[in-house]
């Protein structure tokens, strides 16, 4: 069942959260990670569901919306993003923690990056051209560097 957090300051926009845990997977992120994750990458008010998902869910996600015959690790699927960003993530756990491994990375840092990855996706961030990724891949790399997280993309890879 999924836990709602509403929460309004200046500091941060204001953000609804829901976190679905459809995976019992070893070494998921807490409610709280995840919306540190999310409150860090959204620069507007969000309505955001993130749904942590096994790969027969992954696969079929990534199917049945891209055409491609495999999990992949983050799926992002937007509905509004003025005024309000409205928006779910799909993370698909096994997919993310072999990453994780392959990569040299905690499993943390790994979701973190991922979970503001998507959430920039469903803010108009994209990677379909250079210039796109750059300016992507900079975004990410100022949010999970603050987080306290390794450049994702310079961490010894």
């Amino acid at each position: 069942m999924p836990t709602i957090a509403s929460s309004k300051n200046r500091a941060n926009p204001e953000l609804s959260l829901a976190v679905q845990y459809a995976s019992q997977a070893p070494g998921l992120p807490t409610r709280s990670q995840v919306r540190r994750w999310v409150r860090a990458a959204a620069a507007r008010a969000a309505q955001i569901t993130v749904r942590f998902v096994d790969e027969p869910e992954g696969r079929s996600l990534n199917r049945d919306y891209r055409g491609k015959d495999y999990a992949t690790n983050v799926l992002s699927f937007g509905y509004e993003t003025a005024p309000v960003v409205v928006g779910d993530l799909v993370i698909c756990a096994p997919v993310v923690a072999r990453e994780a491994g392959e990569q040299g990375k905690s499993l943390a840092a790994h979701y973190a990056h991922l979970i503001v990855h998507g959430m920039l996706h469903l803010q108009g961030y994209d990677h379909q051209s250079e210039a796109e990724a750059l300016a992507m891949e900079a975004r990410e790399t100022e949010i999970i560097t603050k987080l306290g997280y390794p450049d994702p993309y310079h961490s010894g890879r």
